[in-house]
């Protein structure tokens, strides 16, 4: 657990430290003393008695008791290093900056371990291996650069890499954005990102804590808790955004080589971050400029005003805005003219407003007064001001930054030119603004931000579900693909609506099932996992001597065990599935049914439970939606109803873990009529 320790150490050693800065141990003591650290430092070096003007030991022996140890020394070492801090020098807090553990193999990770238990004992925490340190107001305990200005209003950042860590840091530092506190996990063998954000989670305070979060993943070990933690923050007025790397095979290979990290399910990690609600970035410069879009307030709608003296980047960011749900209206009420009137002949106001490559400072800033305080229909802007070097921009910028500081309405500044107004930008920067340098960031970027949902609502009420049913089939059931009469069982025990349906071992039986259901019926193999691909369904099935002609010919398929009989339904085809995932818990997935799902592999996936609105949010996502609506005259399926079984379906998963694969595949839906006619499930005991 993080403690007080690794935050605020009265008293740090370097282990490994160096005279020579080129190296980890000497670069990191470096920092640490140009950071102005105020307690106790020491450094432990075999050679040397003084190591950068700080006392240095030849051993860990001869140390006084120390709060913090950062470690640059071989993993080899490391163990009989760490049992020597922790249990004879009251070592609680640890940060080891060193590689060779379990990212190169299975002997570095037995070292790992083997440290991992002996800081475990003494209840200390442990930062890494393989990272590049941790940064605080208290201490510079990193080997890198750059050091980025802290600010107790900027920017949290944990990151399971440390190469990244330093990228993204220098990534945001140019763009602007300022940084509060700063951990590299690097292998996380005992603290991982979850953990540091339950610790944020935990100790947050309104008045005191950094209110936007930057996570960098490669693996996801505990994602309940980082669903919990990152829910919690966000509900509390934070904004979260993270980067998962490793979402494809070849880059999950290249995150276990780097770190040790295992993959985690691409589908589930996106349906964990839209029910916590965190930002899903997939680079540097992505992650920088969803933060810099944080940094300003949240308008009230999702209506911008691009003000502009360039034409071209003002069509491309409203193309990007238009193509991600947000809007450019025409600005068109009786403000307009007057505005008109305050610019060049041959400007636009309609939006984009463009006042021409000749535009000045003072037409700038008369806009924004317009936007902000004229336009109703809009809630924000972006600005994009650059220039092509025939004058100075200094007096725009300036103005740009006045108006940021008392707007009513957020501004994102795109300022294109980082060669041509290069001092111009710093000294922008400088005063605390942020600011993107590509409209087509910004507008990706917000699109991000404004599309994310709120967290979701985890505690739902299954009340209508018989728990005691839904646990006495699973007691009794062996693992591997239920019997028709147990699925039947669990459908009807969470109220999913299906056919009426029997299964058969005999013609007679079959045949004396035909007093409760009227032809046209439908006959499925039982037995065969997959009945179409066998030519085990047979459809349109109208009399007693179709129907034993039909019982005969199923019964011969490879692995034939049963028949089963349900009535003809008909309608739109539907799907609803749900998948294990390891440590994500269940993913419910929804699309179009039948031929459809593989055909199309137009699915959204959720993460159980679901919430009614986690659920319609869900089939609104689907590229089909507007089929599910109903199209061209033809029937649609309610989407609330559907959403209703999406449900349900969470309440057996939950009363039911042992659940590894459910499809209801197809159900076959009219209007507010929908019924399950195929379903399976594979249970894992």
């Amino acid at each position: 657990m993080i403690n007080k320790q690794l935050l605020d150490p009265k008293s740090i050693v370097i282990v490994g430290g160096s005279i020579d800065n080129r190296k980890p141990g000497g670069k990191v003591l470096k920092n640490i003393i140009d950071g102005g650290f105020k307690g106790k430092l020491y450094a432990v070096n075999p050679k040397e008695s003084e190591v950068q003007g700080i006392k240095s030991y030849n051993k860990a022996e001869d140390l006084p008791d120390v709060d913090l140890a950062i470690i640059a020394i071989p993993a080899a070492f490391c163990v009989d290093l760490i049992d020597v801090l922790a249990n004879k020098k009251n070592t609680r807090a640890f940060i080891i900056l060193s590689a060779g553990f379990s990212e190169v193999g299975a002997e570095g990770k037995i070292i790992e371990d083997k440290i991992v238990k002996i800081i475990n004992s003494v209840d200390g925490v442990l930062i890494g291996p393989n990272g590049v340190g941790v940064l605080t107001p208290n201490y510079h305990g990193v080997f890198t650069e750059p050091i980025p200005k802290l600010d107790k209003n900027g920017v949290d950042f944990i990151s399971g890499s440390g190469a990244t860590a330093v990228f993204i840091i220098e990534t945001g530092v140019s763009k602007g954005l300022t940084f509060a506190n700063i951990f590299s996990v690097g292998n996380s063998a005992q603290t991982g990102v979850e953990d540091i954000l339950k610790y944020m989670d935990e100790t947050f305070s309104p008045e005191k804590s950094p209110k936007i979060k930057l996570l960098y993943l490669e693996n996801i070990n505990n994602p309940r808790m980082l669903l919990k933690h990152a829910s919690s923050l966000i509900r509390k007025g934070c904004k979260i955004a993270a980067i998962k790397a490793g979402s494809s095979d070849a880059g999950s290979r290249a995150a276990s080589s780097h770190t040790g990290a295992l993959a985690s399910s691409d589908v589930a990690v996106d349906a964990l971050f839209k029910k916590a609600g965190i930002v899903r970035c997939y680079g540097r410069n992505d992650l920088a400029s969803v933060a810099s879009v944080f940094k300003q307030p949240k308008a009230k709608g999702n209506n911008f005003a691009i003000i502009t003296h360039a034409g071209g980047p003002a069509v491309m960011l409203t193309d990007v805005l238009s193509k991600g749900g947000l809007k450019v209206p025409e600005i068109k009420n009786e403000f307009s003219k007057f505005l008109m009137d305050e610019l060049f002949a041959g400007s636009s106001v309609s939006n984009p407003i463009d006042f021409l490559a000749t535009g000045t400072a003072s037409q700038l800033g008369t806009i924004i007064e317009y936007t902000n305080k004229k336009f109703d229909e809009i809630d924000a802007m972006a600005v994009i001001f650059g220039t092509p070097g025939l004058f100075r921009v200094f007096d725009a910028y300036e103005v740009l930054n006045s108006k940021m500081q008392n707007s009513l309405k957020p501004i994102y500044p795109v300022l294109p030119s980082e060669t041509v107004a290069k001092e111009e930008i710093e000294e922008f920067v400088s005063k605390g603004n942020v600011y993107f340098p590509d409209e087509v960031i910004l507008g990706e970027a917000l699109t991000k931000v404004y599309n994310t949902p709120e967290p979701a609502n985890t505690d739902i009420d299954f009340c209508f579900a018989d728990e005691v049913k839904i646990r006495k089939v699973i007691t009794e059931s062996k693992s591997g693909y239920l019997e028709p009469e147990k699925v039947q069982e669990l459908l009807d025990a969470v109220e999913i609506p299906r056919a009426k349906e029997g299964v058969f071992t005999t013609k007679k039986t079959a045949k004396n099932f035909m007093k409760e259901i009227n032809f046209p019926i439908v006959m499925k193999v039982v037995g065969p996992v997959h009945k179409s691909d066998v030519g085990g369904v047979i459809l349109n099935i109208n009399s007693i001597e179709e129907l034993e002609n039909t019982f005969d010919k199923l019964m011969q398929i490879k692995d034939a065990e049963a028949v089963l009989i349900q009535p003809m339904v008909s309608g739109m085809e539907l799907f609803v599935g749900a998948k294990k995932e390891d440590k994500f818990g269940h993913l419910i997935l929804v699309g179009l049914g039948g031929i459809f799902i593989e055909a199309l592999k137009d699915v959204s996936a959720g993460l159980a439970p679901l919430s009614e609105n986690e659920a319609l949010s869900m089939i609104k996502s689907l590229k089909s939606y507007k089929i599910i609506q109903g199209i061209r005259g033809q029937a649609g399926a309610d989407e609330h109803k559907l959403a209703d079984i999406m449900v349900k379906l969470s309440a057996l998963l939950h009363y039911a873990p042992e659940i590894a694969e459910l499809d209801l595949n197809p159900l076959l839906a009219e209007g507010e009529n929908i019924i399950g006619v195929d379903a399976r499930i594979r249970i894992e005991k």
